[in-house]
């Protein structure tokens, strides 16, 4: 299965799927952790959706459900806000394991997010979440999943979950 439907009739509902995404998340990490090849374990994640659908929204109920226990703002006009998390005392390297959150919707031209300096970001081990990967006009690094969040006339949400790579599938098999 390369893809997973859900229907978030509430805020309530996308906290919910957000937590059993970062359970997933958390599980491939403690995995890959185990290997000789964790080290180099970085996740590329996808949300693709209007204005409005709950990209943002589903990143900061993730977010917290890895632990995060700050404000969650949105990089709408940064580009990137990054995180620094402890997972049940999971680390990369005997360090804290980061999330990078990415808006691309502001940028002037693709390449902006490399002009800027994010290259780096996401072959480094963590994770990188990006909303509106279609600005980058495929100058980005493949991605591993794939969120697309359509918002319906009741205001719920769609959710469908695309696994584009095998890591992605290990997140889409334990959703």
């Amino acid at each position: 299965m390369t893809e997973k439907t859900f229907l978030l009739s509430s805020e309530v509902e996308t906290a919910e799927i957000a937590s059993k995404f970062a359970v997933a998340i958390s599980t491939l990490l403690k995995e890959s952790n185990s290997s000789k090849s964790a080290m180099n374990l970085a996740l590329h994640i996808s949300l693709i959706g209007d204005l409005g659908a709950g990209k943002t929204t589903f990143t900061r109920y993730l977010l917290k459900a890895l632990g995060h226990q700050g404000k969650v703002k949105s990089p709408t006009y940064t580009l990137c806000e990054p995180y620094q998390l402890m997972m049940d005392g999971l680390s990369i390297d005997g360090r804290e394991f980061s999330l990078h959150h990415f808006d691309l919707y502001r940028m002037r031209y693709a390449e902006e997010w490399l002009d800027a300096g994010f290259r780096d970001t996401f072959s480094n081990p963590g994770i990188c979440i990006v909303e509106w990967p279609e600005k980058a006009e495929g100058t980005l690094p493949a991605t591993d999943a794939e969120l697309h969040l359509t918002m319906n006339d009741d205001e719920s949400r769609e959710l469908i979950v695309k696994a584009t790579s095998s890591n992605g599938k290990a997140l889409l098999e334990a959703l």
